[in-house]
């Protein structure tokens, strides 16, 4: 059976800009865009919403609901960067660790029950003191047999809350909430449901995956299943679901392999240094190549894993001459890495050489943001002669 844990940080953009400036505790707060443009809000506190302050209201409307709301203009690079510290916390206490949003991760905490004294509900509570006395963020955590329940059991507990719902109790639990709880019944169809007679879950429960089906098609079968406490168990970590990709098509079609090289360099340069600032390392080099007939070929290659500019470019560069029809023009080109190895879940100590590698691509990724990509590359030959230039 599945022990997962449904993490939601409670106003988390509120939350940052308290830590920066205690005197904004206790007050009705919003982040968000300025009221004379077109700005919205991005997150409330509690005591704004009192007020009926939402996410993605216009900030003028929020400040005619509550006059004396603050609006603070909101530090989005610190909010990633807390979160990203946040999730790499959670990778020491969870075996897996999935981010759901810059403010919500899921924690699969099975087979750790020993581990936890065989209390994982009351280790949900130590969970959120560590978050509290760590990173000073209020927190909310559900510990539940899947995704979809330990969500839902969070919001039933916001703000500041702990719940457990014990294995086998799924249904149960859900049975008196409102209908809208289950995820993907939206405000449309809550009123279609509620219209119908549908008011609670357990008005769900009562009936058929025929009769839902018959109601309101393929969605009406995820309700139905949702209402009975069945959900997803897979928590993925991210590194192990994405690729990143950058591809260029061309204002003219082009044959010159030489020209389509320094294309595929550049395009490189900007795979690996997203790669980098999201701490992996990819498994997986495709180049993507389209034709002028815009037929389309993906040729792949597994290596060592790696976000090095240099490397990643020799291994793309082989895959472009070896498979390019010299004969034909390209329209279009790309690179994609994937199958990565998150840093952060890497074990063996870097090498002596491999920290002055990371230092190195450091200094390059900073020089790159201060003075655009084109400030400084790195030699693409893969060897020791490599130098910033």
């Amino acid at each position: 059976m599945k022990s997962i844990a449904h993490l939601d940080l409670d106003c988390f953009y509120v939350s940052v800009e308290r830590i920066n400036d205690p005197s904004l505790i206790g007050k009705p707060v919003a982040v968000g865009g300025s009221p004379k443009g077109r700005g919205v809000v991005a997150s409330a506190s509690y005591e704004a919403r009192v007020f009926g302050v939402r996410s993605a209201m216009p900030a003028s409307q929020a400040l005619r609901l509550c006059p004396h709301l603050i609006l603070a203009r909101g530090h989005y690079d610190q909010y990633s960067s807390i979160s990203l510290a946040l999730y790499k916390r959670m990778l020491e206490l969870a075996p897996i660790v999935e981010r759901a949003s810059i403010d919500e991760m899921y924690l699969d905490f099975t087979g750790t029950e020993s581990l936890y004294g065989n209390d994982l509900p009351g280790f949900m509570k130590k969970l959120q003191r560590i978050v509290l006395d760590e990173f000073s963020l209020p927190c909310t955590i559900a510990l539940a047999a899947n995704k979809l329940v330990a969500k839902i059991a969070a919001g039933t507990v916001k703000p500041n809350g702990v719940i457990t719902v014990p294995h086998g109790t799924e249904a149960g639990f859900l049975a008196p909430l409102p209908v809208g709880v289950i995820p993907g019944v939206g405000k449309k169809t809550e009123e279609f449901l509620v219209a119908r007679g549908f008011r609670t879950v357990a008005d769900v429960q009562k009936h058929t995956q025929e009769e839902f089906l018959r109601l309101l098609g393929k969605h009406g079968l995820w309700i139905h299943s949702a209402s009975l406490g069945r959900g997803s168990e897979t928590v993925e970590s991210e590194s192990t679901r994405k690729s990143i990709s950058r591809e260029e098509t061309f204002d003219r079609d082009i044959q010159d392999l030489p020209q389509l090289e320094k294309i595929l360099f550049a395009l490189t340069e900007d795979v690996c240094s997203s790669t980098r600032k999201k701490e992996w390392k990819a498994r997986k080099v495709s180049v993507k190549f389209r034709y002028s007939d815009f037929t389309t070929f993906i040729r792949e290659r597994t290596i060592e894993p790696t976000n090095s500019d240099p490397v990643v470019f020799a291994t793309a560069a082989e895959l472009l001459r070896s498979n390019f029809d010299r004969r034909r023009k390209l329209r279009l080109i790309g690179v994609r890495l994937s199958h990565f190895v998150d840093d952060t879940q890497m074990e063996l100590a870097l090498t002596e050489d491999g920290e002055k590698e990371k230092k190195k691509f450091k200094a390059v990724d900073d020089v790159r943001k201060k003075f655009g990509d084109a400030a400084v590359h790195v030699g693409s030959s893969g060897t020791k002669e490599d130098e910033l230039g």
